[in-house]
């Protein structure tokens, strides 16, 4: 026979355990309505998707050693280092690509970072791969960049130059067809510095410098022709 105090302590825990029960589903219907709620109330927004524009890209070949103006349609965010950087990672998919007239491996990742700087607020070229820095004021900074020619430094992954494939030529095509694709898109860009995760580094993969400035081939001053050679 079950004692007394036993069966009024089953009784108790049994309408305890019906009372939480019932608390429990109140909740979750209170929850799930407040969910519901929020769904309505809450527009969807659709995903910002930027324009395609045309862009020109200068693809490198190994071959002759040459870089060949490529118009391609692709979708460019309207912030000039963000389309920088854009047309920079489809210039390095293409190198990524079987086949590549100018094989480079690692694709639209290896671009890190574009910034443009005011090409006047920099100093002379010294040796000094440090980035540019200066005393203008944001403001001045902001409307030299709106008017004046623009520097590029371009932060590379370290990954992508530990795996460039050495030799001077291959490297120079490389460091050119991005100075001239940021030129193309961009034509306030006059100067082009490049930074490995973000330090200085004195060679791309052993050869061509990443110490000095590089200019785009429009704005390379023109060779002097020997005397006594044919113009």
């Amino acid at each position: 026979m079950i004692p007394r105090y036993q069966t009024i302590l089953f009784v108790i825990l049994l309408a305890a355990s019906a009372a939480m029960g019932t608390e429990l589903w109140h909740l979750r219907q209170r929850a799930h309505q407040r969910m519901l709620a929020g769904e309505v109330s809450t527009p969807t927004r659709a995903p910002e998707v930027a324009p395609e524009v045309q862009a020109t890209l200068d693809v490198a070949n190994d071959a002759d050693g040459s870089l060949t103006p490529r118009v391609l349609s692709l979708p460019l965010p309207a912030n000039p280092n963000q389309r920088a950087r854009a047309v920079l990672g489809k210039l390095l998919d293409i190198y990524a690509t079987p086949g590549a007239a100018h094989p480079v491996p690692g694709g639209a990742s290896s671009v890190l970072q574009v910034f443009l700087l005011p090409a006047a607020n920099r100093a002379p070229d010294s040796g000094d791969s440090s980035p540019p820095t200066g005393e203008l004021s944001a403001k001045a900074a902001a409307e030299a960049l709106e008017s004046g020619p623009e520097l590029a430094v371009v932060n590379l992954a370290a990954a992508f130059a530990n795996n460039h494939p050495s030799g001077l030529e291959t490297e120079t095509l490389t460091l050119l067809s991005i100075c001239d694709t940021l030129h193309d898109n961009l034509p306030r860009i006059s100067e082009v510095r490049f930074l490995v995760d973000g330090q200085p580094r004195a060679t791309l993969a052993g050869h061509a410098e990443l110490t000095h400035t590089y200019l785009p081939a429009s704005e390379a001053p023109a060779l002097p022709i020997p005397a006594g050679a044919n113009p």
